[in-house]
C-alpha cells in the first residue's frame, strides 16, 4: 500500500468512527434531522464549506482553469459566494424561525400545503440524487487513479464510506464529520500551494510565466481563452455566460437545500448569519487557491490529459509525498463530506416530505428510508457515465430557477399564494431542465444570454405573479408570515450583536484590501508578461483585468455596510423608558 493510499485509508476511517460515534447522541427524530439545534459557529461553517466542496472543484473546476479559464475565475469579484451573506440575512434566518424539519418541510408549513412541501421534496430528490451522482463517481474516479481498484468497485467503496455514518447518525454525523473535513481538505490546500507556487519563484513570477505557456494564449486574460474550440465564440459571450452562473449560483448558496439546511441547525440566528459570512471567506479564499493552482500548473506541464486529474497529478509530481497524500485525502474527504449531506438530505425529504402524511415518523424508520435512497443511488451510480464539471454546473442551478424565487418570496412578499408557490417550483425546475437537456444532448443551441438558470427562474417567477394576482392568501399563511418576522427575544441582545457585527467589519475589510492585492500579485505581474504596462512601468488600470479587480470593493465594502444596518435594526435592544 503507497503513501497516498494510506493516507486516504486512514482519514476515511477517521472519518467514519467519529461519525458513529456522534450517532450514539442521536436519540430523537430533532437530532436526527436538524442536529438538535445547537450546533455552534464553527460547525455551522464547517458544514456550509464541506457540503458545497467535493471533488467537482478539485477536479472539474480546477481543470477547467488547468484547461484555459485561468484569469476570470481569479478576478471575478466573489458573485456567487456572496449569497451566504443575503440568504442567511434575507431567508437563513427567517428559516430558522420555523424550527421545520427540512426546508421542504418550511415551505409546506409557510403556504399551509403539503403538496408545495412535496413539490420542493422531489426536487430535492431529483436533483441533490443527481449531485450525489457527481460526487460519488469524482470519488470513485480518485480513487481508480490511485490505487488498483477499478472505477467500479471505486464507486463501492466510495459509497460505503459516507453511507456507513450517515446512515446511523443524520446531520448530528454529518456536520462533525463536515468539519474535519473541512480542517483537513482547507489545511492540505494552502501548504499544497503554498509549496508548488513557492518553486515557481512566487505568485508574481508564476503569474507572469503562465502568461507565456505555448498553445494556451489568453489563459490569463479576463475572460480566459474564447473563441475557436470553445463553448464562447466572444469575451462578451464567456462574460454574460459566467454572470448568469454566478448568480445562479449565488442563489444556491442563499436558498439551495444543502446549503439552507444548515441553518436550521444553528444554535441561534446570530449564528446563521456569523456562520454564513465566515463560510463566504472560507470559500471564496479556498477558490482562488485551488483555481489559481489549478492554471499555474500549466507552467510545469500543459498537456495533463484529462485536465480533470490535474491536481491528482500535481499530488503526485510537484510536491513530497507525505504532502501530495494529505492533498488526496483532502480531496477525498471533500468527495464524503458532500455525498454524506446530499444522502442525508435526500433521506430526509423521502421520509418526511414524499412519505404519507398519515403515518407516524420514527427514527427506525428514517434510518430504513436512507438505506433504501442509498441504495438506489448506489444503483444509479453504476448507470450513468461521469461527467464532473458540467453535470455540477447543470444540477446547482436548478435550484436557482426552482427555489430562488419562491424561497425569498415565501418571506418578503404577502400576495404569493400556495398555487403559485407550487406551480413557481414544477415550472422553476422544468423551465431549467428541459432546456438544459437538449442543449447538453446537442439538439439545440443556446446562446449565452439564454442559459437555463435564466430561462427557468424568469418562467418561475412569471408563473408566480400571474397566478398570485388570480388567487387568495389565507389568513392562516397570512399570520404564519407575520410570525416569522417577529425576531426571537433571545437573539434581541446587545452582547450577541457586538459579536455579531464583527462577521460584517471583516466584510468591508476584505472588499478595502483584494483589490489592492490582486492588482498587485495577478494585474501587474500579468500585465508584465504580456506587455500591457504603462511607458513608466506602471500598471495600466483600464483594462478589464484591472477593472474587474477593482470591483471587489464596491461588493463586498456595500455588503458589509447592508448586513451591519440590518443586523442593528433586527437585533440590537432598544433602551428602556
Amino acid at each position: 500500500m503507497d503513501v497516498y493510499t494510506l493516507a486516504i485509508a486512514v482519514s476515511v476511517l477517521i472519518f467514519i468512527a467519529v461519525g458513529i460515534n456522534a450517532g450514539r447522541g442521536v436519540k430523537q427524530l430533532d437530532d436526527y434531522f436538524v442536529a438538535g439545534r445547537r450546533a455552534p459557529t464553527l460547525l455551522i461553517v464547517g458544514t456550509l464549506v464541506a457540503s458545497v466542496f467535493s471533488t467537482s472543484i478539485f477536479l472539474g473546476e480546477a481543470g477547467f482553469t488547468y484547461d484555459g479559464q485561468l484569469g476570470p475565475y481569479m478576478l471575478m469579484p466573489g458573485i456567487a459566494v456572496i449569497g451566504y451573506v443575503y440568504g442567511a440575512l434575507f431567508f437563513g434566518t427567517y428559516l430558522r424561525r420555523s424550527r421545520a424539519a427540512t426546508v421542504p418541510d418550511f415551505f409546506g408549513q409557510r403556504f399551509s400545503s403539503r403538496r408545495v412541501q412535496q413539490a420542493a421534496g422531489y426536487t430535492v430528490i431529483v436533483g441533490l440524487g443527481g449531485y450525489l451522482l457527481v460526487v460519488t463517481q469524482g470519488a470513485a474516479i480518485l480513487l481508480s487513479e490511485l490505487t488498483q481498484l477499478s472505477y467500479l468497485q471505486g464507486i463501492v467503496l466510495a459509497w460505503l464510506s459516507y453511507t456507513a455514518f450517515t446512515l446511523y447518525s443524520g446531520s448530528r454525523g454529518v456536520i462533525i464529520t463536515d468539519t474535519l473535513m473541512f480542517l483537513l481538505f482547507c489545511g492540505a490546500t494552502v501548504f499544497f500551494v503554498f509549496y508548488i507556487v513557492d518553486n515557481m519563484g512566487g505568485v508574481s513570477q508564476a503569474v507572469e510565466d503562465v502568461t507565456k505557456i505555448p498553445g494556451k494564449a489568453g489563459i490569463a486574460d479576463w475572460h480566459g481563452i474564447v473563441g475557436e474550440g470553445t463553448e464562447w465564440p466572444t469575451p462578451t459571450d464567456y462574460l454574460i455566460w459566467s454572470l448568469i452562473i454566478d448568480m445562479s449560483w449565488g442563489f444556491v448558496y442563499a436558498v439551495g437545500p444543502w446549503q439552507s439546511s444548515r441553518h436550521l441547525m444553528a444554535r441561534d440566528e446570530h449564528t446563521v448569519i456569523r456562520g454564513a459570512i465566515y463560510a463566504c471567506f472560507a470559500v471564496a479564499l479556498m477558490q482562488i487557491l485551488i483555481y489559481g493552482i489549478g492554471g499555474l500548473i500549466n507552467i510545469a506541464n500543459p498537456a495533463i490529459s484529462p485536465s480533470e486529474t490535474v491536481m491528482i497529478w500535481a499530488a503526485k509530481n510537484l510536491v513530497p509525498s507525505f504532502l501530495g497524500a494529505l492533498l488526496l485525502a483532502g480531496i477525498m474527504a471533500a468527495a464524503l463530506s458532500s455525498a454524506s449531506t446530499f444522502l442525508s438530505l435526500v433521506g430526509f425529504s423521502v421520509s418526511n416530505d414524499i412519505s404519507a402524511e398519515q403515518k407516524p415518523l420514527t427514527l427506525s424508520t428514517s434510518r430504513i428510508i436512507m438505506l433504501i435512497t442509498g441504495i438506489s443511488v448506489l444503483m444509479l451510480s453504476f448507470i450513468f457515465p461521469p461527467n464532473v464539471f458540467w453535470l455540477m454546473l447543470f444540477i446547482g442551478t436548478v435550484f436557482a430557477s426552482s427555489w430562488g424565487p419562491v424561497g425569498f418570496m415565501s418571506i418578503w412578499s404577502k400576495s404569493i399564494t400556495a398555487d403559485a408557490a407550487y406551480w413557481g417550483i414544477v415550472t422553476g425546475f422544468f423551465g431549467n431542465v428541459i432546456p438544459a437537456s437538449l442543449d447538453y444532448a446537442g439538439l439545440i443551441d443556446l446562446p449565452s444570454y439564454f442559459n437555463p438558470a435564466l430561462i427557468g427562474a424568469s418562467i418561475s417567477i412569471t408563473t408566480i405573479l400571474w397566478l398570485s394576482k388570480r388567487g387568495t392568501v389565507t389568513q392562516q399563511e397570512v399570520d404564519y408570515r407575520e410570525a416569522l418576522h417577529r425576531a426571537p427575544q433571545d437573539d434581541v441582545d446587545n452582547q450577541k450583536t457586538r459579536i455579531t457585527l464583527w462577521a460584517p467589519a471583516c466584510l468591508v475589510l476584505y472588499g478595502a484590501l483584494m483589490p489592492l492585492l490582486i492588482i498587485k500579485y495577478y494585474v501587474l505581474p500579468y500585465q508584465r508578461g504580456t506587455g500591457q504596462l504603462l511607458a513608466d512601468g506602471s500598471v495600466d488600470l483600464f483594462t478589464g483585468e484591472a477593472i474587474l479587480a477593482m470591483f471587489t470593493a464596491p461588493v463586498y465594502i456595500g455588503l458589509g455596510l447592508i448586513v451591519t444596518l440590518v443586523v442593528r435594526k433586527r437585533y440590537r435592544q432598544q433602551p428602556t423608558e
